[in-house]
């Protein structure tokens, strides 16, 4: 008597296995023990055994369908058994549905003993599935044939869908990015920010690059270079933006080091103009050259980047308009500039107010709440606009 060949259950709660590679042919001879096929669960990937010696026969399922536990797949007859196949039981819908389709449903691997609807959907490649789960499968790119339905009668849920969507890898961060990861959450966590917005005409800083910047071998003055020399002069006039919070109390510091943010492939990285307030523009610009370049070239030196007291952080270059910046802890402040564009202002004239095409620039201060009051704040920019809008003002 034939000895019939079932999907094996291998552990308590799996329902059903994927047949993954049949190892034998049918017709082949096989020995008790024998590896018949591969079969995949949703934990395991196991090899099943055959039952008894004897010839295969009987194989009514092909690699990639997917099988209830216990169900027959395959005989092993006796060389001296002929095959005889069973008439296949099926449900009248069944049947009805693959003579629909053009199917012989003895073709067809049945559940439970008997052939059922599904078992034909399943067969011609039809999945049941609700209509979250198909429109989560096209956006995600699931195929629907390849899941595992948990809904009635194997009708593919959107959780099944979502359970088989591949999630991205999660990358290695290099040190300098854990590094700012966990200033910048630890400034969020411990400073009161606040923020206010000025704009400046930069009519005069263009005026004013340009003739220093004539010169073709000389070094170029770049709007960041003005706005440390401009800061440099605004800090010395108000020192609380200058001072860092500490546990004693908040300690004010006597030189201006001001940090320029530089974007690298791989993260940010600020290095310090030490002693700004007492160094000329030119001398100001060469130095912001040359700690940027050394920042993208990998060159710089530990003193490059301690030290500093304030910082400016400029993405107009990027054609950023406005953006909001954390401030570099132990710092109280930090100044995110956007980029510079021509616009149409009133403008006060002797023959009253007229409209003029000005280059303007939007500013935004970021400032430690605990040391710095909205007025404190508001006045520092009002020093800052004026000494970019009339820079004689730092001959004052």
């Amino acid at each position: 008597m034939p000895v019939p060949v079932i999907m094996p259950k291998f552990s308590m709660t799996q329902e059903e296995g994927r047949v993954m590679t049949w190892l034998v042919a049918e017709g082949d001879i096989v020995e008790k023990g024998d590896p018949l096929l591969e079969v995949e669960t949703d934990k395991v990937t196991m090899e099943v055994e055959a039952p008894e010696s004897g010839v295969l026969r009987g194989v009514s399922v092909k690699e990639g369908d997917v099988v209830p536990v216990t169900a027959v797949i395959a005989h092993i007859l006796l060389p001296s058994e002929a095959w005889s196949p069973e008439p296949v039981k099926a449900t009248p819908v069944a049947r009805r549905v693959a003579a629909a389709a053009g199917v012989d449903v003895n073709d067809i691997p049945a559940s439970a003993g008997k052939v059922k609807r599904q078992d034909v959907e399943a067969y011609l490649g039809k999945v049941r599935a609700t209509p979250a789960a198909r429109r989560l499968a096209q956006t995600q790119g699931v195929d629907l044939t390849a899941v595992n339905g948990s809904g009635p009668r194997g009708r593919v849920q959107a959780g099944d869908v979502f359970s088989r969507v591949v999630v991205s890898p999660v990358a290695a961060v290099s040190a300098m990015r854990r590094t700012i990861a966990e200033r910048l959450t630890r400034s969020y966590q411990t400073i009161p920010h606040i923020t206010f917005t000025v704009t400046a005409d930069m009519t005069a800083v263009a005026d004013l690059r340009h003739r220093l910047n004539a010169p073709r071998d000389g070094v170029k003055v770049s709007v960041t270079a003005v706005l440390v020399k401009v800061c440099a002069w605004a800090l010395g006039r108000h020192p609380l933006l200058n001072s860092s919070w500490q546990a004693e109390g908040i300690q004010t510091h006597e030189q201006v080091h001001i940090g320029v943010a530089v974007a690298l492939d791989d993260g940010l990285i600020v290095p310090v103009v030490h002693n700004a307030a007492q160094l000329g523009l030119t001398a100001i610009a060469a130095q912001v050259q040359d700690v940027t370049a050394r920042a993208r070239n990998g060159r710089l030196q530990p003193a490059d980047v301690q030290g500093g007291t304030f910082t400016i952080s400029n993405l107009g270059m990027w054609g950023v308009e406005q953006f909001t910046a954390v401030i570099n802890p132990p710092q109280s402040a930090i100044l995110a500039v956007g980029r510079t564009i021509k616009q149409p202002v009133v403008v006060e004239t002797t023959g009253g107010d007229e409209i003029a095409i000005r280059p303007i620039m939007k500013m935004t201060l970021a400032v430690d709440h605990r040391i710095i009051d909205g007025a404190v704040a508001a006045r520092f920019l009002q020093d800052v606009v004026a000494a970019l809008e009339q820079p004689d003002r730092l001959l004052w």
